[in-house]
């Protein structure tokens, strides 16, 4: 058995002071993550000092999400880029399911299922409306966590400068390359974003 992919995690911010601690701890518990890259976009708040004393890679540019994806994705050293919102929480097993999603035939990339910590039970977001969300319309949402390849995302020209909907439009790049799919795991998101 080989060494398992190194994982590197980028995550744009913009005064994510109040998210942020939470989700870098969470971030850090799995032993598969390597780097962490937080790619500011002129917060006021204390995000980037948060981020360097939880020793992640800071880097910043003009508020475009987009753009912070793609410069914290092109500094990225590890085998599988998981582009991650500072409000998304990962579970325990979040490196191991993104390893085995990736493991199956075809399979360029994918997300998680996910539920909203502040409205519990929500059914907008149901399981089976993101399977068929992924499978069907080949789509991802950003606060899923996306997670893909390095090889593939450089093959793609990596991810879209745009503002915001960067997924829908990486998503639909990538699915060219092959399929997208659903990790067995659930990050918890906030609904208010």
């Amino acid at each position: 058995m080989g060494t398992p992919p190194a994982i590197s995690v980028v995550i744009p911010t913009l005064n994510e002071a109040g998210e942020l601690p939470e989700t870098l701890s969470r971030v850090q518990a799995l032993p598969e993550v390597t780097e962490i890259i937080v790619v500011d976009a002129e917060s006021s708040d204390s995000t980037c000092e948060i981020a360097r004393e939880q020793k992640c890679a800071v880097l910043e540019c003009e508020p475009n999400r987009g753009k912070q994806l793609r410069l914290g994705a092109e500094k990225a050293k590890g085998d599988i880029i998981l582009l991650l919102h500072a409000d998304t929480w990962l579970p325990e097993n979040a490196g191991h399911a993104m390893i085995e999603c990736l493991s199956q035939p075809l399979v360029v990339g994918g997300g998680f299922h996910k539920t909203f910590r502040d409205r519990p039970g929500y059914i907008p977001f149901s399981r089976l409306r993101l399977e068929f969300f992924c499978r069907a319309l080949k789509s991802i949402y950003g606060d899923q966590g996306l997670f893909v390849r390095r090889e593939t995302l450089e093959a793609v020209d990596g991810v879209p400068d745009v503002p915001l909907m960067e997924e829908f439009e990486l998503c639909n790049k990538l699915s060219s390359q092959g399929r997208l799919a659903l990790a067995k795991a659930t990050v918890q998101t906030s609904s208010r974003k």
